[in-house]
């Protein structure tokens, strides 16, 4: 995306928002209660936004909200694109490249993912200390705009560590691990579930690592945390078959645990 493209989807959100957040969040299937809460809330649809697809994933609402959380200044991602959506990967990352723009520098990311680790059960919350991007994509190949980013981007330490100890001091319950993102859209088969558990993934989902990628290729300070939807070890006599449906009601049971601890991290920023 152009720097053009860029500056006139953040004077869009300008000339609706009153707020000029540092604080950008990103919510994933289910789990848009959170942007109920938002306070003095401008709610701008993504079709009013220039450059932002349509959300078509279900649980999806498609709209920015920006306003007051915790006492601060919040831009909240009511729903998100994916590369199964049919769009190319730097339309999936375009609005992080606006939210930079804009002046956010701290991302927090969620996601509704399959547990691959035996450990954990459907419900429990992941903070996502590592990744695995096994979607055959990276929204950062082409033409490397160096105001934006290093051509080879360092990807160690992208989950940064001081946003991961907020979250486990804010639930000591939760669990961390390693996500893996595939491309989607069918859930994995039981062999393809027991390779990716091979790999070292505890979990596994269709989104965040595009955005993650294009958050560190700007120097943002990323915290995204996994709710486990379902259990998708392969493992025979422990498969269970999937449905979106069932997802979403497990992320929407969860949603208020997760919306509790992402208020609590940004409470402490």
């Amino acid at each position: 995306m152009t720097e053009r493209d860029t500056g006139a989807a953040v004077a869009a959100i300008r000339a609706r928002a009153a707020h000029s957040p540092s604080i950008g969040v990103i919510l994933g299937s289910g789990l848009g209660r959170l942007a109920e809460e938002v306070r003095d809330a401008a709610r701008i649809p993504y079709p009013d936004i220039p450059g932002f697809e349509k959300s078509t994933a279900p649980g999806h609402a498609g709209e920015l909200v920006v306003g007051r959380l915790e006492g601060k200044d919040v831009a909240v991602m009511s729903g998100r694109f994916h590369y199964y959506e049919g769009y190319e990967p730097q339309a999936v990352t375009f609005p992080v490249r606006v939210l930079r723009a804009w002046g956010v520098t701290t991302l927090v990311v969620t996601n509704a993912s399959g547990g691959l680790n035996p450990a954990f059960k459907a419900g429990d919350l992941m903070v996502m200390s590592d990744h695995i991007n096994f979607m055959g994509m990276n929204p950062l190949r082409g033409p490397n705009d160096d105001r934006l980013g290093p051509r080879f981007p360092d990807m160690v330490g992208t989950y940064t560590e001081e946003l991961r100890a907020l979250a486990h001091e804010v639930d000591r319950d939760l669990r961390e691990g390693v996500y893996v993102a595939v491309a989607g859209p069918n859930f994995e088969t039981p062999a393809e579930l027991r390779m990716l558990r091979g790999f070292g993934a505890d979990a596994v989902g269709m989104s965040t690592v595009p955005e993650v990628l294009v958050a560190r290729h700007m120097g943002m300070r990323v915290l995204a945390i996994s709710t486990i939807t379902d259990m998708a070890t392969g493992i025979p006599g422990q498969i269970e078959h999937v449905t979106a449906e069932a997802v979403l009601e497990v992320a929407n049971n969860a949603g208020r645990r997760l919306a509790d601890v992402v208020k609590g991290v940004i409470a402490r920023l």
